[in-house]
């Protein structure tokens, strides 16, 4: 009996049993069967534009785009003939005129796919002029930059910044060319959640690195340079070095930034921990006092962008405690350097961060402490991988660090911030106690898990009903605004993420990059969360330290956990 909706197709002589509805490549990939493709990602809608992807279906006539090409019942398909491979030649010889090689500093240097065609195709990627030479490349903020040269105007980036809900790359015609360009209209900015980097095939979009400025000061011997890596990089950069997806690899992380001839490694979960408390505290004030609800998390710079810039009547909804990068580099500065008799001026904190937003976070005003920034230097988890293989230092192959981060152990709550609800789960752990004085015996807060793009609950704490709302992409954070506009009590606390399933989804951690990834990658801090001894924030011993030696004074709280907001306006991006 046939099951339902189940198509049967013949891929090179093999049968095998698909979708209605699915396509020749999405059939293909799920079975590991090749077929080249270039302007195709599982995130987003269908481009056809590279044509490299390029089938025959036996019985009709001429080349097919197996990636908009719906398999039907007893369909013959090939995937290789003189007649596909000359074709796609050909079109890799066109995408090689608008694409200007500069390998070395590639984002996708170890892993090119369009290299591999051209050699596996034999093509003469200097056959035609490259006509983008002299292209200039725009820089957003001092976060992203794109190199227009390298452009081969596939769409996949315009259509992940119209996915994420910003839709300020565009496609426009010049000549008899189509271009992506970044909008010049008023009402449209840039937010750098990266998601068009982590969509480009071709590396035309890299975060703005500044490896001469580590390299720099760790040779001034008057300054102390100290790494602090967020919650997510854990489970995210082993795949830079070949590992499977939700590899947990934090004692080879802090170990191989050692190498680097860095002593101390700081572990921004703990500062994660901190964010927790006040955020909790917050929350639990906004909702006895009658402030304004809902509270919106402020971790994620992109989202915080997007409300400065596209919806600055929300700002005071927006909680004001810092992030735990910024946190935790208040600590180090003004608390851990003070206890090693050290000038918080001469302490260089290098955060190794998910997302290319974070390079923009770290450069605003409101975050400076007596005139010094908390963070000097961010890098992605791409570049720290970059500047690892750069001194032949093989993550896969390094001894793990038994040492732990230089301040201490987070909880399992500071860990999970890297996945879509993590930030949410570990407010209510602590919220739960301030509102009740108890600690939770069952902790995990299911409902708001997953990389789903929007989740909400009810969640009862005590007597109270907390309605929770959990999203990631602006798209998303906009239906939860239609929902505020209808009924302005729907929700008391809603986490923002611009990122498609959170920091795990990055736009500076590696790829490629899709759900079932994604979702590995929040497994593997779910399971150190599940084995951790201490899984509220309140409850971690260093923390209670820190608020007793330090954070027991108002005016170091105000410095170091809280921030404001101020309306922006459109950045002017230089061209070079």
């Amino acid at each position: 009996m046939k099951e339902k909706n189940k198509i049967s197709v013949i891929i090179d002589g093999k049968k095998y049993r698909g979708q209605a509805g699915q396509t020749i490549l999405s059939l293909a990939r799920k079975n590991e069967i090749k077929i080249s493709a270039l302007c195709y990602h599982p995130d987003l809608k269908i481009q056809g534009s590279c044509r490299l992807c390029l089938v025959e279906i036996v019985g009709r006539s001429g080349l097919f785009t197996s990636c908009s090409t719906l398999i039907e019942e007893g369909m013959k398909i090939i995937t290789s003939s003189p007649a596909i491979n000359k074709a796609k030649q050909v079109n890799l010889e066109l995408i090689f005129s608008q694409h200007c090689l500069e390998c070395g500093d590639c984002l996708y240097n170890q892993n090119c796919n369009v290299r591999d065609f051209a050699k596996k195709y034999k093509v003469n990627i200097a056959k035609f002029p490259d006509r983008k030479k002299g292209f200039p490349t725009h820089y957003f903020s001092n976060a992203l930059e794109f190199d227009t040269s390298k452009c081969i105007d596939c769409g996949l980036c315009v259509e992940a910044c119209h996915k994420v809900g910003v839709d300020f790359l565009e496609l426009k015609k010049k000549k008899n060319f189509y271009e992506v360009v970044p909008s010049v209209k008023k009402d449209k900015d840039c937010i750098y959640c990266g998601q068009c980097l982590t969509h480009c095939p071709v590396g035309a979009f890299e975060g703005i690195g500044e490896f001469e400025s580590v390299k720099n000061w760790t040779l001034d011997k008057k300054k102390t340079v100290v790494f602090q890596f967020a919650p997510s990089i854990r489970s995210t950069i082993g795949e830079e070095f070949g590992l499977e997806p939700g590899t947990v690899v934090t004692g080879q992380l802090i170990a191989a930034i050692k190498k680097l001839g860095v002593k101390h490694v700081f572990d921004v979960s703990l500062g994660a921990d901190v964010t927790t408390i006040e955020e909790a505290r917050e929350l639990v004030d906004r909702i006895k006092n009658n402030k304004p609800l809902p509270m919106f998390t402020s971790c994620c710079p992109a989202w915080v962008k997007y409300v400065e810039f596209y919806q600055p009547e929300l700002m005071p909804y927006l909680t004001t405690v810092r992030s735990p990068e910024i946190i935790m580099g208040g600590l180090i500065k003004y608390y851990w350097a003070k206890k090693q008799g050290l000038n918080p001026k001469d302490v260089i904190v290098v955060s190794i961060m998910p997302c290319v937003a974070k390079k923009y976070e770290i450069a605003r005003q409101e975050f400076k402490v007596k005139g010094i920034r908390p963070v000097d230097q961010v890098l992605t988890t791409r570049e720290l991988a970059f500047l690892l293989r750069s001194k032949k230092i093989d993550l896969k192959k390094i001894k793990e660090s038994k040492a732990v981060s230089t301040l201490g152990v987070p909880t399992g709550a500071g860990v999970i911030y890297g996945a879509s609800g993590g930030v949410m789960e570990s407010a209510l752990r602590t919220a739960y106690h301030e509102l009740t004085g108890k600690n939770l015996g069952k902790v995990e807060f299911e409902k708001v898990r997953g990389i789903e793009g929007f989740k909400k609950a009810n969640i009862k704490i005590g007597k109270k009903i907390i309605r929770v709302a959990v999203v990631n992409a602006i798209v998303n954070a906009k239906k939860v605004l239609a929902e505020l506009k209808k009924n302005p009590q729907a929700y008391d606390y809603v986490e923002v993420m611009a990122c498609f399933g959170g920091c795990i989804g990055g736009g500076g951690q590696p790829v490629p990059v899709d759900d079932e990834i994604r979702k590995k990658r929040s497994q593997g801090l779910y399971n150190i969360d599940k084995k951790h001894k201490i899984r509220s924030a309140q409850q971690n011993p260093v923390v209670k330290t820190i608020y007793k030696e330090f954070l027991n004074q108002e005016k170091n709280i105000h410095r170091v956990c809280h921030t404001y907001f101020r309306k922006k306006k459109k950045e002017v991006y230089p061209l070079k």
